[in-house]
């Protein structure tokens, strides 16, 4: 590579951000400066890799390139070494800083560096202000109170200059200083109008606001405590460079009692500190993490990441946070021993013993409350009434009690009335049918979830024979049904299931009363639809409708079973007709349980998301708790539909809420579309937190096509954060994911979202890149139009960032894609547009070479085939280029026909129009008509420059 090459490879590191990727780019750049002659090239890496070496979280290495400046800097002094020299003064902050944070430098060394450091700024003319504020932090890290209460008086009153510290950096220790010697109010009182301004240093906001943390909590504060952590560790969690920030937030998650969040963290970064910037940070993280997991069982396991020492493996939470512990103290006595004090010890030790403390502060966008396990599912309906078991009742009336309850779907009162049965009658001699009925009875007590069924089966089968001997063969008959739904359900069963049905209901057909026709049509048509015999189903629910109107309980369970075959046999009319006669039913008898059913089925059955929004708040007042995470699932989706999205969160981070506590899986789908829902609402910080924790759960339960769709998600909501870097290192960790043949395009999308990024960024040469990769992607998976478009982008990319001859190059590949859509027979209005597009885009990079000729060649006849598919806008912006270049190719008169009719369709005040207006003048004034350009001018209120 040319020397020019090697200075635009350090341009285009400058603007990477901070991290593993641009110090990688930064030693392959050191390596080959070093091997030429250019000693300007040279030192002007090394002032770029000492920042990025502090900054991405390596910055011992820091030490090595600022003493290599420094030294070339005082031994032979050039002249570009003038203009580093800022950056010098400058890096002796990064040097006292990093030097405190290693044990093994001797502490004699770091005063050196800083009387260095004096000596330079008073000769230089600067402020002592920086220099008093570092003498503070070496006072303030060996706990010599005096010192360093006198340093900070020193540093508070010295005039600020160049050198100091950023209007949010200096404050934030200040901060720091105060809430440590119990000055909270003055700690939040200075922050105010330091967060109240702009802040765009590196390191800021979330500095202060985790510096903020404790004072806020100490002075009550807890609204701003809860945000300041939220917004602080959103920006912190991917720097390692930041690991002793992170720290600070696993112990103030800790104290505030949300040791579920702080074990989050914990996992999150506990592989960091097997490369923590400085053994400082590892030792705050260490002994943060100690704490954090020491509130947690201690069988509870942590998954640790393999090491280059350790396979992975999940960890015992109570010999991991030992194994913390130990390590936080060694390392403080490492610094202890080196500093003469025991002050980092004393430290460290609290750190470790920190545990909750006073009122539990919510911090989790997604939990509502801290997850306390409950039962999977509630009682019977909220709206039952209790049942009263009479004092005096015989058997029979106990178990015709039973059955009523039985019918109308009150558990309760079955258990209740056959309890009362067995204590009073379990050891009596009684008739068979009495026997038989309460076996029969039994099945009602057992659960006929998954787990319940075999039993229910066998309790079945026994009522059956019981019956059978009696003989009842009526009663028989009902259990038959009863037993064949049950069979019906299992594979092997399935078929001797659906004979007992059957022959059950035509049994009963000929031989019982109306109710008992209906319910044993209705057990055929569930044993149907266990076998997914639809059409079987809904011809038994037909014959049940005949005479289930007779008892309104059976009546709404038939009209809610032909919600469900109705909608898996696809016909929408019926299916809606159904569900709207199976709510009112259901509302009528006001069973909570099949309210719910019913009122979901008619959510399922609506186009209109405001009705659906009012079947879930219906059944909501009604629902059994096992009931309600459905519900709000389901109400949270509608809400989202209806454009209500600030509701819509209330209901979705309920519903993670119970299904943490109900220990079911699924909580990370839930908390994707929670933070759809947050992103929605416009709020932004939340969905980013909803959606890294979405993320996190999705990976470890293995759903990779999930999590990166969710990745796709959280890169949005970054970018409308303002935060590319994070955004776009999401798109290229999917980029990595999606690079296999079967993903071509959703690969493809991603490195053009980057490259979108980058080039609203002015990041324009990494743009291009990545707007080839996404070309070449495109081309691969057969999407001509997109690769045309991102060619087209390409080229622009590679035009605004200074480099021509590649701007130049990429127009054959423009043209490439250009012939792969030529000679559509029917043409689409999108391949018209994206034609239009390139042809003004390599008229732009032509002009930029001066081939004026040539760039009015491709633009000859754009402006019509915009027009043609109604593209005004974009027509018009091309005539006026067009005009342009007709006035510097010398044709002011063609430049005056083209502009007059353009400016007259621009609206008035509109920058197209200005620059039409302008163009047009000019064009007049090269004709010598200066009355009229000035005319032009004066009506659109434009100068002659």
């Amino acid at each position: 590579m040319t020397d020019e090459d090697l200075w635009r490879m350090l341009r285009e590191i400058e603007s990477m951000p901070y991290g593993p990727g641009q110090i990688a780019a930064l030693e392959q750049l050191l390596r080959r400066a070093d091997a030429g002659e250019d000693r300007h090239l040279a030192f002007a890496a090394r002032i770029t890799a000492t920042p990025a070496y502090v900054h991405g979280g390596e910055p011992a290495k820091s030490f090595v390139t600022f003493s290599w400046c420094l030294a070339e800097f005082d031994r032979d002094p050039q002249p570009y070494h003038q203009g580093y020299t800022h950056q010098l003064l400058w890096y002796f902050k990064y040097m006292v800083n990093a030097m405190l944070k290693f044990p093994e430098l001797p502490l004699d060394r770091t005063y050196a560096v800083l009387d260095d450091m004096e000596r330079r700024y008073r000769e230089s003319g600067h402020s002592l202000q920086a220099v008093h504020k570092h003498r503070f932090l070496v006072a303030d890290h060996l706990g010599d109170e005096s010192a360093a209460a006198e340093a900070y008086r020193l540093w508070m009153t010295t005039p600020r200059d160049a050198l100091s510290d950023c209007a949010g950096c200096d404050p934030t220790t200040q901060v720091g200083y105060l809430a440590d010697i119990g000055r909270h109010d003055e700690a939040v009182a200075l922050a105010e109008p330091v967060l109240a301004g702009r802040l765009n240093c590196v390191e800021q906001p979330q500095g202060i606001l985790t510096a903020l943390l404790a004072s806020y909590r100490e002075t009550g504060r807890q609204e701003q405590a809860r945000d300041a952590h939220r917004e602080a560790y959103r920006r912190l969690r991917g720097r390692l460079a930041d690991l002793w920030e992170i720290a600070d937030h696993v112990e103030f998650c800790t104290v505030t009692g949300n040791g579920a969040r702080a074990l989050e963290l914990v996992e999150r970064h506990l592989d960091w500190l097997d490369r923590a910037p400085t053994p400082a940070a590892g030792m705050h993280f260490a002994a943060a993490a100690a704490a954090a997991l020491r509130q947690v069982p201690a069988d509870l396991t942590v998954h640790r990441r393999a090491a280059a020492d350790r396979p992975a493996a999940d960890v015992p939470a109570g010999a991991l946070a030992d194994e913390l512990a130990d390590s936080a103290t060694a390392l403080a006595e490492r610094f202890d021993a080196r500093n003469g004090t025991t002050h980092q010890s004393e430290r460290i030790a609290r750190r470790i013993a920190a545990e909750p403390d006073g009122e539990h502060l919510p911090l989790s966008a997604s939990l509502r409350r801290p997850p306390v396990p409950a039962p999977r599912s509630g009682g019977g309906p909220v709206t039952a009434a209790p049942v009263t078991v009479p004092a005096q009742a015989d058997p029979d009336e106990l178990l015709a009690l039973a059955e009523e309850c039985w019918r109308t779907n009150r558990r309760d009162g079955l258990v209740a009335a056959l309890r009362a049965y067995d204590e009073r009658f379990g050891d009596a001699e009684l008739p068979a049918a009495t026997r038989a009925r309460r076996l029969e009875l039994r099945a009602g007590e057992v659960s006929q979830d998954d787990d319940g069924v075999p039993v229910a089966i066998e309790v079945n089968r026994a009522a059956l024979a019981a019956w059978r001997e009696v003989p009842d063969p009526l009663r028989a008959q009902v259990v038959a049904g009863r037993l064949g739904a049950l069979l019906s359900t299992v594979e092997e069963s399935a078929e001797e299931g659906l004979t007992l049905a059957r022959e059950a209901a035509e049994h009963l057909a000929a031989h019982g009363e109306p109710r008992e026709r209906a319910a044993a049509w209705d057990r055929l048509a569930l044993a149907h639809v266990h076998r997914e015999r639809w059409a079987e189903a809904l011809d038994a629910l037909d014959r049940a409708d005949a005479d289930a109107g007779l008892d309104p309980w059976l009546d709404g369970r038939v009209a809610l079973h032909r919600t469900h075959v109705l909608e898996r046999l696809e016909r929408a009319d019926e299916f809606r007709d159904a569900a709207v006669r199976a709510r009112r039913l259901a509302g009528e008898v006001g069973d909570g349980e099949m309210l719910t059913a019913a009122c979901l089925a008619y959510v399922r059955a609506t186009d209109d998301p405001a009705d659906a929004v009012a079947a879930c708040d219906e059944a909501l007042a009604v629902a059994p708790p096992g009931a309600r995470l459905p519900l709000r699932v389901t109400r949270g989706r509608a809400l989202l539909a209806a454009e209500r999205a600030a509701e819509a969160v209330e209901d979705l981070a309920e519903a993670v809420t119970l299904c943490v506590e109900q220990g079911l899986p699924g909580d990370a789908l839930l908390r994707w579309e929670l933070a759809e829902a947050y992103r929605a609402a416009g709020r932004l910080t939340e969905a980013a937190e909803v959606a890294e924790e979405a993320v996190l759960g999705l990976d470890r339960a293995g759903a990779q096509a999930e999590a990166d769709r969710c990745r796709h998600l959280l890169a949005g909501i970054y970018e409308g954060l303002s935060e590319p870097d994070l955004a776009l290192g999401l798109l290229d960790q999917l980029a990595e994911n999606l690079d296999g043949p079967d993903n071509l395009p959703q690969r493809a999308q991603v490195l053009e979202e980057a490259g979108g990024i980058l080039y609203d960024d002015d990041r324009d040469a990494l743009a291009a890149q990545r707007f080839a990769a996404a070309a070449t992607a495109w081309r691969l998976a057969g999407y001509p139009v997109d690769e045309l478009r991102a060619r087209r982008r390409e080229m622009l990319a590679l035009h605004w960032s200074g480099d021509l001859p590649a701007a130049v190059a990429a127009i054959e590949r423009v043209d490439e894609a250009l012939g792969a859509l030529a000679g559509l027979p029917d043409e689409p209005p999108v391949v018209t547009y994206e034609r239009a597009m390139a042809a003004d885009a390599v008229a732009r990079v032509l002009i930029a070479e001066e081939r004026i000729t040539a760039a009015l060649d491709r633009l000859d006849g754009v402006p019509d085939r915009l027009r043609s598919i109604e593209a005004f806008g974009e027509a018009a912006q091309v005539e006026v280029l067009t005009g342009e270049l007709l006035l510097r190719d010398g044709r002011p008169d063609q430049a005056e026909r083209l502009l007059g009719p353009v400016l007259a369709g621009l609206p008035t005040g509109s920058r197209p129009a200005a620059q039409a207006a302008w163009l047009l003048a000019r064009a007049l004034d090269d004709q010598d008509r200066p009355a009229e350009a000035a005319k032009i001018r004066a009506e659109h209120g434009i100068g002659e420059e």
